[in-house]
């Protein structure tokens, strides 16, 4: 294909032009798609961490847009043939979207940049949240601090400015960037807040973002990871916590504002009925144990006995018998077991586990594993598995 000339980008003069009329310049096949160039363009193509636009060309769909060379190409789920003219729509929700969480990402890079010291090293708008990375590690209250100072920003519905300067004017200009860029540079200028050198799409002013806020902060590549949501992402969260918040008010019966201490005393009353379910577990199990003394094959099927106790009641079961074997159901995945006994235990279990199907494993002394025994009841797999081991004694 021959070279072609660069697209006119008609969203760097009109951030909020979403319908234009353009020619097909070239349209090839890829893979179930088709990529299409056109003359001008207002979708703006992924790069800088920013998603590119979707929307329409004529009747196919645009699905995502990408930058090569200077040429803008729109993957489309139908061809459109070269030299026609086309009318495009750009997808305004997803526009809108993506200045409002570019914008807000400025607004508090360009703080925490400026009272940390510190730089932007990564940025992307994901689906789910916005991540900023940042070249120093961040505390929660400064973060917090930052957060408002941001919204701060916001509130004073401060005029966004882009612009290519001249060579003089960029000599003189300070400004952030993530990277090295060749050719013409362009600036992004929000007064009293940030200058960074950035190719995407903004808001015309900080108002229009509406809210930042943030939602995380980890550690990361020796820095820090925040991640956040700007505008109608970020009022949609809100209301999401809300509307958990409401139901977790209804289900504890406790007022907001009063839910972490009514969940620490679901949690203490859980923990003590835990804790008394397991000591009568352990006595239920003693006293079953009781009936085996004197067998040289003892079987327990201890249902009420803590998964962590399982090893130790197979040893105790143990004491003076030729094999013991202790079993816990598992739900629908059968039952866990633990096997002991005099001397190697390994041969009965894996009589076992060819009578039940199961896998386990463990040294010579105690082995623990799982039978695939789903269905049968305590009485009638005790009455089996005693009749299993006993074939091997």
């Amino acid at each position: 294909m021959a070279e072609m000339r660069k697209t006119e980008r008609l969203y760097e003069g009109d951030v909020w032009l979403r319908r234009f009329e353009a020619r097909v310049e070239a349209c090839a096949p890829s893979g179930e798609k088709w990529e299409v160039a056109l003359d001008r363009t207002a979708f703006f193509p992924e790069g800088g961490g920013q998603g590119g636009d979707h929307g329409r060309l004529g009747s196919a769909a645009v699905l995502d847009t990408h930058e090569r060379a200077g040429v803008i190409w729109h993957t489309v789920d139908a061809p459109l043939p070269a030299g026609e003219t086309v009318y495009g729509e750009v997808d305004s929700l997803r526009r809108m979207d993506m200045m409002q969480q570019h914008t807000g990402e400025h607004i508090l890079s360009g703080l925490t940049c400026a009272r940390m010291g510190c730089s932007n090293v990564g940025f992307h708008i994901g689906s789910d949240a916005v991540t900023l990375d940042f070249s120093k590690e961040l505390d929660g209250p400064t973060l917090a601090e930052l957060e408002l100072e941001a919204n701060r920003a916001v509130w004073r519905d401060i005029p966004v400015e882009a612009w290519v300067p001249d060579p003089e004017e960029l000599s003189r200009t300070p400004y952030r960037s993530k990277k090295e860029i060749e050719g013409a540079l362009r600036l992004v200028r929000i007064a009293g807040v940030d200058t960074c050198a950035c190719c995407g799409t903004h808001c015309e002013t900080t108002g229009q973002v509406g809210l930042i806020k943030v939602l995380s902060c980890i550690r990361y590549k020796g820095g820090s990871r925040v991640s956040i949501l700007c505008g109608r992402r970020a009022l949609m969260k809100m209301n999401e916590v809300l509307d958990e918040q409401r139901e977790v008010s209804h289900l504890l019966s406790a007022k907001p504002g009063t839910l972490g201490a009514a969940a620490g005393r679901l949690l203490a009353e859980r923990d003590a009925l835990a804790w008394q379910a397991e000591r009568a577990g352990v006595a239920l199990f003693e006293r079953e144990m009781a009936g085996e003394t004197g067998k040289a094959v003892r079987v327990i099927c201890a249902p009420s006995l803590p998964a962590a106790r399982l090893r130790k009641a197979a040893g105790q079961l143990a004491a003076g018998a030729r094999l013991a074997l202790v079993l816990i159901p598992r739900g629908e995945d059968g039952w866990a077991f633990a096997l002991s006994g005099e001397g190697d235990v390994r041969p009965a279990a894996r009589a076992l586990m060819a009578r039940f199907g199961g896998k386990g494993g463990g040294p010579a002394d105690m082995i623990q594993g799982t039978l695939e025994a789903a269905g049968m009841a305590d009485a009638a797999l005790a009455e089996a598995a005693r009749a299993a081991l006993e074939g091997m004694t």
